[in-house]
Formats: structure tokens, sequence, C-alpha cells
């Protein structure tokens, strides 16, 4: 390891870094609900269409201010184009799964995420897990089992259909992830690596809105077009790179262990913006998966390779 992976290493979060953190994880967590409120203007997959041509952009400006060279040959092209046809894929389980489900219950199955990233690494990439993380897997298919395996008055066969497709999408997400890790995209400039799952994303999404028969009946008034600048040029476009810039300096692993209220963060949100109900059953859930993520996201001793930031980065 580097003297400068070392000192990023040992460096203690500050106030300043915890703040933006914080910011972040209450980014992410308001996506879904953006989303849903946006829903009776713009339907799903165009909306997702929309996102990801918006974001494209403003991840070509950052790329241009760092002096990125993003169509430099660097052996990525064939595993960018896979992580970016999974990438499409997944955001039409996610916001086809939001037509159905609550963006509570979306927000909690959508970041089971790091579930799948940690079994995939363990399966395809030989990473150790040690206790800590197995019993957070394990907390966290539970709080599954139970949101989606309990009976509930306000969950009928359609909800439970869109949950299903959400953790779907959080399960191509981890593969995705996995995939980073595994290929020279781990190597690749964090813009190239999102510049290839977002321009991937629009021709899919645009198919998915097309075969779908979607359309919008007017002009988005100016709170939903807000909204989507909110999703591609704030969140994928701007927290995503600063992420990426917070990576470079601090521990990932110290700043993956904060990533875990963001589900927190989207349950309360839900309730108070979208008045989800919030049933006992689903509450003790949604605790399990958090506190399984969490453990999950420790830094685990067991494992002797640096961490890379692929595998910690959050994604919405």
């Amino acid at each position: 390891m580097s003297s400068r992976q070392l000192s990023s290493a040992a460096r203690p979060l500050g106030p300043g870094a915890i703040a933006v953190i914080v910011v972040l994880c209450l980014s992410w967590a308001f996506n879904q609900i953006a989303v849903k409120l946006a829903l009776p203007e713009i339907p799903p997959m165009l909306q997702a269409t929309l996102r990801s041509a918006g974001a494209l952009p403003v991840l070509l400006l950052f790329a241009w201010v760092r002096g990125v060279r993003m169509f430099e040959r660097d052996g990525t092209l064939i595993a960018g184009l896979v992580a970016g046809t999974m990438f499409g894929i997944e955001f039409v389980l996610i916001y086809g799964g939001l037509l159905l489900t609550s963006a509570s219950r979306a927000v909690v199955f959508l970041y089971t995420a790091p579930f799948f990233v940690a079994l995939g690494s363990y399966r395809f990439l030989g990473e150790r897990l040690g206790t800590t993380q197995w019993m957070g897997l394990a907390l966290s298919f539970a709080g599954v089992a139970l949101a989606i395996g309990i009976p509930q008055a306000n969950v009928d066969r359609s909800v439970l259909l869109g949950d299903l497709m959400v953790v779907g999408g959080g399960l191509l997400w981890g593969a995705t992830t996995v995939l980073a890790k595994g290929t020279r995209l781990r190597l690749a400039p964090p813009e190239k690596a999102l510049a290839y799952q977002v321009t991937m994303s629009i021709p899919i999404l645009g198919a998915a809105a097309l075969l779908s028969g979607e359309r919008m009946a007017q002009v988005p008034s100016a709170f939903v077009l807000s909204l989507m600048a909110y999703q591609s040029i704030w969140v994928v476009g701007t927290t995503f790179t600063l992420w990426f810039a917070l990576v470079k300096t601090y521990s990932a692993s110290k700043l993956s262990a904060f990533t875990f209220i963001t589900p927190l963060f989207g349950v309360v949100a839900s309730y108070f913006i979208l008045h989800d109900a919030l049933t006992l059953a689903f509450g003790a859930a949604a605790l399990l998966v958090i506190a399984g993520l969490f453990l999950v996201n420790r830094p685990n001793r067991v494992a002797a390779a640096p961490t890379d930031p692929l595998l910690n980065v959050t994604k919405t």
C-alpha cells in the first residue's frame, strides 16, 4: 500500500467531511421520493431516460474540468458496455417497481445492494468475510424476508411485485459493482466508469419507454422539471463525483459506514412527505436491513486487500 493510501486510511473524518456525507445520504434517500412525486406527469421509463440523458453532460463537464481522457483506449470498453447494460436494466426494474410499491419500501429494498456485493465478492473475487459481515448478511436477509413474507394490510400482490423488482435492481447494482471490481474498469476514472453506465442506459430505458407505450400528456410543470434536474444534475452528476472525491481523501471503509443511514432517511422522509404507511412489521424489517448494512459495511479485518472505492460507492 502506498504512503498516500496509508495517509488516507489514517485520516480522521472531520466535521466538514461528516457534514458532506450526511448531505449526500439525505440526497440519495430523497431520490426515490423525487421519482414518486414526478410519476403523475412523467411515466417511469421516460423519467429514467431523461435522468440519464441529463446526467451525461454533467459527467462530461466534470471530466473536462479534471482533465480526464474519456475516449482513451484503456481496455475497459467491453466491461464498461456490460456494466452499462446491467445499469440500464437495473433502472428499468427500479423505476418500474416504484410504480407499484412505496418509496419507503423501495429505498430499503434497493439498499440491499451491499448484501449482494458482499456475496458476489466472496463467490467470484475470492474476498473473505469476517463474522461481523456474515452476521450483517443474515440480518439483511431476515429483514427482506420479513418485509415480503409477513402479510400486511397495505401490501397486496402488486406491491410485492414492485418490492421484488426493486430487489432485482439492487441485485443488478451489486453485480455491476462486482464486475467493476473484477475487471480493468476498476482502474478507470470515476467519471468514465459512470459515463459507460449512464450512456448505455439511455437507449435501454428509451426502448423500455417505447415498448411500454409511455408518453407525456402535457408539458411537465416547473416543480416536476425541478425534480428531474435534482435527479440528473445533482444526484447522478454531482453527488457521485463528490463521493469519489471523499474516497480519495479519506478511508473508503470509514466513509461507507455512514451510508447505512440512507435507507433510514428514506423511510422517515417518505413517511412525512408522501405519508407512506409504516406498519410495525415493516418497521422491524427496515431496522433489520439497516443494522445488517451497518455490519456489512464495517471494516473487515479478515481481508488483507485494500478497499476498492467501487465497492463502497452509493448509487440511487
